[in-house]
């Protein structure tokens, strides 16, 4: 049975541009139907957050003002339910080890760029994780957790990959807008990245190597299923 480690942020706000605070925590869909999809093909998945602290769901991603509909939410709410009791007791990021695991997802929401764009530990995770071939997924802001990973001469270590993240444009559109501490696609293209996107709210998923990225929480799903693609075709091999 293939084992992946669900890497989620602790945040629960995220400071502005403009240095005001904002509330924050996951994205609903992208941790309730990556997981529900991980799950149905039999993959045991493990949740460690930064010091084990309990995550929090954005409250704006099981609302309509977030572009949810009552009726996904509801599904999205019930299915965070039933696993309740993995969210409230996750393991602590530092000590765990990719040798543990086949893959490390990462969810978003806006709260990994509060977190786990600059967290050590999530750094050497996937570090070893690249170094060892093991897939490495990342989904929506949860790819703005890619930027936590440099190599020793302090270049990102996925520089020159290529790649999709919640874009500048669902930015301006859905998002923050201007008050956004950090655009992700920009950021990640700053740093070396090659950014690949889809148009706005398209469920876009890119694959290079063993990195998968999808676009957006249109994109759960999707990104899931690439993931158990590429487990399957490891297994195989």
């Amino acid at each position: 049975m293939s084992k992946i480690l669900m890497v989620i942020s602790a945040a629960t706000t995220l400071q502005l541009a403009d240095g005001s605070t904002h509330p924050t925590g996951y994205w609903a869909e992208e941790v309730a139907a990556s997981h529900r999809v991980l799950k149905a093909a039999g993959v045991e998945v493990d949740v460690a957050t930064p010091g084990g602290a309990k995550p929090g769901v954005d409250a704006l991603s099981l609302s309509e003002q977030g572009g949810v509909s009552p009726a996904d939410a509801e599904e999205f709410r019930t299915y965070l339910a039933g696993i309740a009791g993995e969210l409230a007791t996750p393991l602590v990021l530092s000590d765990v080890s990719v040798g543990d695991y086949d893959a490390v997802y990462i969810p978003g929401g806006h709260a990994p760029m509060a977190d786990l764009a600059e967290d050590a530990d999530l750094g050497r995770l996937l570090n070893d994780a690249d170094e060892q071939s093991k897939t490495v997924a990342a989904l929506c802001h949860g790819v703005a957790g890619l930027l936590s990973a440099s190599k020793a001469d302090g270049s990102f270590t996925f520089a020159g990959r290529t790649l999709t993240s919640f874009t500048d444009e669902e930015e301006f559109q859905g998002g923050l807008g201007e008050n956004t501490p950090f655009f992700v696609e920009s950021r990640l293209r700053d740093r070396g990245a090659v950014p690949r996107t889809g148009a706005a709210w398209s469920n876009t998923v890119v694959i290079d190597g063993n990195l998968i990225t999808g676009q957006n929480p249109q994109s759960s799903t999707a990104t899931a299923d690439a993931v158990l693609k590429a487990l399957a075709a490891r297994t195989e091999v």
